[in-house]
């Protein structure tokens, strides 16, 4: 099961994500909800760096099956509103992948 979480401040705000484990719904390359997890944070993460020019504190684990991403300090207002705005994109469309695969992927927020 894909398991992500996203951690918030104490004004509401993400200050992080993390994703873990593999949704083993298909075989190996063709696992939708991998697939589907896939697109999504890298999208965001991609979407951050190319329209705030923002880059996350990343770790990976070759091999696949962690990602964390951390929003770095001592950005301006208007540049850490939107990267709130498009990390709760990214919370979106994961709650709505939970919707139909929740045996897959779980999301806390």
């Amino acid at each position: 099961m894909i398991q992500i979480r996203f951690d918030r401040n104490n004004r509401g705000k993400i200050t992080s994500f993390t994703m873990s484990g593999h949704a083993e719904s298909g075989p190996y390359g063709y696992d939708l909800v991998c697939a589907g997890a896939s697109a999504v944070s890298f999208g965001a993460v991609n979407a951050i760096y190319a329209l705030t020019e923002t880059e996350l504190e990343l770790q990976m684990e070759g091999g696949g099956g962690y990602l964390s991403g951390k929003v770095p300090e001592g950005l301006s207002e208007t540049v850490y509103e939107k990267i709130q705005l498009l990390l709760e994109g990214m919370l979106v469309s994961f709650l709505t992948m939970e919707e139909q695969y929740g045996e897959f992927i779980s999301v806390k927020s």
